[in-house]
């Protein structure tokens, strides 16, 4: 009979597939676990209970999450929903406007900030501009191209066939214009088109070969030309898909019936697309020709200007980019999902998106060596946590990518490549997250609690979810507010002491006994289960193993809840001496906490230990060693 000790050090390979069982050669396999669900994996390789979920306020339904920073002292969460924008400032909403977009339309759209300006897109709407026009004022517009005299400098394309032609009947005021083949709709009533160069705006169409227009600029004569074309964005030709801003430049990413081609605007003029002749700081426009229609579904200012289509990824190079030094060059064939848009995120240099095939979580890098982009997964080793995401967002501070799933849970990646640290896990609450958004250093989540649509934040002082915390001068018995959790078993924290649960009625909840202070949420478990024992070379096939002793290192824990083959069962944290009065609130402790375990084992392929807790008391695991008994 031989002895095994084995120390884990730390969590830094997350939650990893059961794929892996075989694969205990690995360095994940040390380094991971079967089970993390509601745990923040830290950098440094600890694990600790995640934060609850502070109420912010009742939302109006389904929606997206958008952040808006103008400045570090100035931030503000968007709650965009059916027909509204909720504008909030430090928890507080401070301003709602009226908004085109409807429910279903909300997955599609795109976004990106300048300054003051958000600009949205969605193919099937007019592009808006959402300005903050002072501390709490803001405003939704049309997007505004530069007028020069009657000229407008917007995107134009030829979208007939080359053979078709326009013959107009005047060179002034108002005409008709008369085309060779079928060309004209009804919705291109309000639109410019362009005759060898010059603008009218059509104002009304009488056939399709015959449409009325007020001429803007004066025609040169009224011969039939080859030479005309119309506005690219439009209620007959549909609206961009994307934006960002790149070098200067406001970046057009493909619209809905020019869905591969990209448009630049002159450099440090954005509203100017006014092609020119080509001189460096004029506009610029190209397509993406390739072996596929490759739909663009994002523009991403990185190291370079990076393409994001439906089948592949794009680098966009010239430094700086002009018309005649620019170039493009495909990277990678991954391709973005084409039924809604998760908008890429920045780590360090590298963009994160999500894969076509809704399973993959892919890293955008640039290296050196290969003077290429390459697209590693980032997903290999927990595939069963990311499945069909639909928004994504990173928070710095705790350097975790949150990616919300199709069901309702939250893939919480860790990242931190300089150390080589990918983990995953697993976070879930009683209800559905729907969106997130990392404002500042505060991570925003949109859930759906069974019908009632709340906007929450993630908080490091809690342990609840959908929770508010009250204080009174007195202590007193009876606490309100608690509206958006009408008729639920909530938990209670009482001056500091778990008071077990409360039922909400009338927005209220009563205490058995009074207190100062109060935290009232929903419960959440955690749950840490490692993957079995690493016992590669040293147990055959139907050998008996023991867990003798198992020690927990510990960080500002307060309860800790273990099965060690027998069931669960509070482990005692504090060593011999005085023990908290009762009633009095549980102290945190930090050190090695150990407990020794009986029972054979023959079956090697069951983790010997297992974390899963729903008190709503705070617990960091920093590492553990257990010694183990071989029957060989």
């Amino acid at each position: 009979m031989s002895r095994v000790r084995q120390v884990k050090t730390n969590f830094t390979a997350g939650e990893i597939s059961r794929r892996l069982l075989g694969r205990k050669d690995l360095r994940a396999y040390d380094n991971g676990a079967l089970t993390l669900r509601n745990v923040f994996i830290h950098p440094t390789g600890g694990i600790t209970r995640r934060s609850g979920l502070a109420f912010v306020d009742t939302a109006r339904g389904a929606g997206r999450l958008v952040a808006f920073e103008f400045n570090t002292e100035q931030t503000y969460l968007l709650a965009f929903s059916a027909g509204k924008i909720d504008v909030y400032r430090d928890d507080a909403r401070v301003a709602t406007v009226d908004a085109p977009w409807s429910e279903a339309q909300l997955r599609q759209i795109a976004w990106t900030q300048s300054a003051d300006t958000l600009l949205v897109c969605h193919p099937d709407v007019p592009p808006r501009k959402l300005t903050r026009t002072g501390a709490d004022a803001w405003t939704l517009s049309d997007w505004a191209y530069v007028a020069e005299d009657e000229a407008v400098r917007l995107p134009f394309y030829r979208f007939a066939d080359s053979e078709v032609t326009l013959t107009p009947s005047g060179t002034t005021g108002a005409v008709t214009v008369t085309a060779s083949a079928p060309v004209f709709d009804p919705l291109h009533e309000g639109t410019r088109i362009r005759i060898k160069g010059k603008q009218l705006v059509v104002t009304g169409v009488a056939s399709a070969t015959s449409a009325q227009a007020t001429v803007k600029e004066e025609l040169p004569n009224t011969t039939a030309t080859v030479n005309w074309d119309e506005q690219a964005f439009s209620p007959r030709r549909g609206w961009p898909v994307s934006a960002a801003f790149h070098q200067d430049r406001l970046v057009i990413g493909g619209a809905r019936d020019l869905p591969n081609r990209l448009w630049l605007s002159r450099s440090a003029d954005l509203w100017n697309f006014d092609l020119g002749t080509g001189q460096d700081d004029e506009a610029i426009e190209f397509g993406l020709l390739s072996d596929q229609v490759n739909a663009i579904r994002a523009v991403f200012s990185g190291r370079h200007l990076q393409l994001f289509t439906s089948g592949a990824e794009y680098m966009v190079t010239g430094d700086p980019l002009t018309p005649r030094a620019i170039q493009l060059n495909r990277q990678t064939r991954i391709g973005s999902p084409i039924d809604r848009t998760i908008m890429p995120r920045d780590v360090d240099g590298a963009t994160l998106f999500v894969s076509r095939n809704g399973k993959e979580i892919r890293e955008f890098l640039y290296t050196d060596t290969e003077a290429a982009y390459q697209a590693n997964d980032l997903a290999l080793l927990a595939r069963h946590i990311v499945q069909s995401p639909r928004d994504q967002d990173f928070d710095k501070r705790r350097r975790l990518l949150f990616v919300v799933m199709e069901d309702g849970s939250i893939g919480a990646l860790t990242v931190y490549r300089a150390e080589q640290v990918t983990a995953w896990t697993r976070l879930a609450t009683d209800g559905a997250v729907r969106s997130v958004a990392v404002v500042g250093d505060d991570v925003y989540v949109l859930v759906d609690r069974a019908g009632t649509w709340t906007v929450e934040r993630f908080d490091d002082t809690l342990n609840t979810d959908s929770a508010l915390v009250g204080s009174s001068g007195a202590a007193v018995s009876t606490w309100s507010g608690l509206g958006h959790l009408e008729g639920r078993r909530v938990a209670v924290l009482a001056d500091g002491t778990v008071r077990g649960e409360a039922t909400v009625v009338t927005g209220r909840i009563t205490l058995e006994s009074p207190a100062k202070e109060v935290e009232a949420g929903l419960t959440y478990t955690h749950v840490v289960e490692p993957l079995p024992a690493n016992l590669l070379g040293q147990v055959a096939d139907g050998d008996f193993v023991r867990l003798v002793e198992v020690g927990f290192k510990l960080e500002d824990t307060a309860a800790l809840r273990v099965d060690l083959g027998r069931g669960l069962f509070d482990m005692p944290l504090h060593r011999l001496g005085p023990q908290p009065a009762s009633g009095s609130p549980p102290p945190r402790v930090s050190g090695d906490r150990r407990m020794r375990a009986l029972g054979w084992r023959r079956d090697n392929d069951k983790p010997l230990w297992r974390i899963e807790q729903d008190a709503p008391l705070p617990c960091t695991l920093l590492s553990v060693t257990m010694s183990l008994k071989v029957n060989d």
